[in-house]
């Protein structure tokens, strides 16, 4: 089998923002982005502010009208799309190392999954470009009623740094292929790999403008995004906060629509009749640690009949010994960094606050050695949290693991359903019958059942309820999010 391995001092890195079909500097605050392993320059970059997306509005205007890319044949859209698709396959290596060396995820991911799904998303809203079929609905004789689908326009999206170019393909996609263009806004923390999918974009046949990508923080640069008039509809994946922030200043600056996913304390219920107890074991393993936790979806609540707790426990901990922390670019590194300090300290003040509350440290709960100077945390389990510990009404987004025990389904169920949030849950039983009653008791926007986490299909809807957001990402839902409908009555009675 072929190493993975890499040097991460021998990628070109791109510099600039991404405006119509070309890299652009401008002024703005210089931004250093570091690499999460070790913490050494990847490049330098500068935040976009109001002049990088007023210039990046105006390109997207200007493409939409030079190429008619709403009105043009659907299958002449679908076709340059899978044209982008193949760009971004030939360039899989080249894309899987930046997404690599810039960002929490490791190369063993971004190569063979990242860059192959973000491809396979384009491909997917390729094909629905002639298949956003309008409706007739029911009228008096003499009456034709048309129920459209038209995109906005110009629309926004706001990126977060631990998966970025799948988070952004799960945006651009479906917009581009509704007839919109788009202004992307990367994580300051990891811009890199998406600037590189831009220019892929428009080699293969994308109309320069169409999709562009700026740089910088969150209060400027994306604050403009939402307030700029000339952008339609705003998709944003991050957290609650900063979703909270987006949603009134999309109101004061117009009222335009927002799709908001944002965090989760996801919940993986394991019944007595879970299966095989080494394999469960891995897959809820891999729900909390798989990115060093950093995932919205994290499974960081195990609930688990206590029948089978300890012998489940005991796995999990054999397991998580074993894992290997390192650089993104070593092929053999199954433990990820996380993503800088500050997110290091936040996950230690979580710990410690909750801690000094009165739980219990089964595992883990501190820094751990690498071969690197990043900051790797130790996949750490918790007992004895109750609801009005900040580790149960906040997200670690670190590798910890809350545990609950319980003897009924109903208790797990109401385990489950968290207060504040409701993005996902997995549920782990052979028993079809206990499965669907789980997932018609538990709130949440995605239910899982033996396993955690999504599929490699785009067909399944990604969003969550309460204060995990609203709106849906991928399936039917994901594309329909980036149009609005005009209703058509026709008159022709005599």
């Amino acid at each position: 089998m072929m190493s993975l391995d890499f040097d991460p001092d021998t990628l070109a890195v791109p510099s600039g923002h991404h405006i119509g079909g070309r890299f652009v500097d401008l002024p703005g605050e210089a931004i250093e982005v570091r690499r999460p392993s070790d913490h050494q320059m990847m490049g330098m970059l500068r935040d976009g502010g109001d002049a990088a997306v007023a210039l990046a509005v105006e390109a997207a205007e200007a493409a939409l009208a030079g190429s008619r890319w709403a009105k043009v044949s659907p299958r002449e859209r679908a076709r340059v799309l899978h044209g982008f698709a193949a760009g971004v396959e030939a360039h899989a290596t080249y894309l899987g190392q930046i997404e690599a060396a810039g960002s929490s995820r490791l190369i063993a991911f971004t190569t063979p999954r990242d860059v192959v799904r973000t491809a396979g998303v384009i491909r997917y809203y390729a094909e629905y470009c002639d298949k956003l079929e309008g409706t007739i609905t029911s009228t008096e004789q003499g009456a034709l009623s048309l129920v459209r689908n038209e995109p906005y326009g110009v629309v926004g999206a706001i990126v977060p740094w631990n998966f970025p170019l799948i988070t952004a393909a799960w945006k651009f996609a479906p917009a581009l292929a509704a007839g919109n263009a788009v202004v992307m806004k990367t994580s300051e923390l990891t811009p890199h790999s998406l600037l590189v999918l831009a220019q892929i974009a428009t080699d293969a046949g994308l109309p320069a403008g169409l999709l562009n990508v700026v740089n910088g923080y969150g209060p400027s640069t994306g604050s403009a995004i939402v307030g700029h008039p000339g952008i339609g509809k705003i998709s944003f994946t991050g957290s609650t906060v900063t979703g909270a922030a987006i949603m009134s200043l999309a109101a004061r600056a117009g009222i335009k629509p927002v799709t908001l996913e944002l965090g989760g304390k996801s919940p993986q219920v394991v019944f007595a009749d879970h299966g095989d107890l080494a394999a469960t074991a891995s897959k809820v393993l891999a729900g909390f640690s798989d990115n060093a936790g950093q995932v919205c979806t994290a499974g960081t609540r195990l609930i688990v009949h206590r029948t089978v707790a300890e012998p489940l426990l005991e796995q999990i901990e054999t397991r998580a010994a074993a894992l290997r922390a390192g650089p993104t670019w070593r092929g053999d590194t199954t433990l990820a960094p996380i993503i800088n300090e500050t997110q290091t300290l936040r996950i230690e003040r979580l710990l410690r606050q909750t801690l000094d509350a009165g739980a219990t440290l089964r595992m883990g709960g501190s820094r751990i050695e690498s071969r690197n100077e990043g900051c790797y945390f130790a996949p750490t389990m918790l007992e004895n949290v109750t609801p009005e510990m900040a580790g149960y009404r906040e997200e670690f987004f670190g590798p910890v693991l809350t545990i609950d025990r319980f003897d009924e389904p109903e208790e797990a169920f109401a385990l489950a359903s968290h207060p504040t949030y409701g993005l996902a849950a997995s549920v782990f039983t052979q028993n079809i019958g206990l499965a669907l009653k789980a997932a018609d008791a538990i709130e949440a926007g995605m239910v899982w059942v033996n396993q955690h986490g999504r599929a490699p299909e785009f067909t399944f809807p990604a969003g969550g309820f309460k204060q995990s957001g609203f709106g849906k990402d991928m399936g039917r839902a994901g594309i329909e999010a980036f149009t609005r409908q005009k209703a058509v009555w026709i008159n022709y009675a005599p």
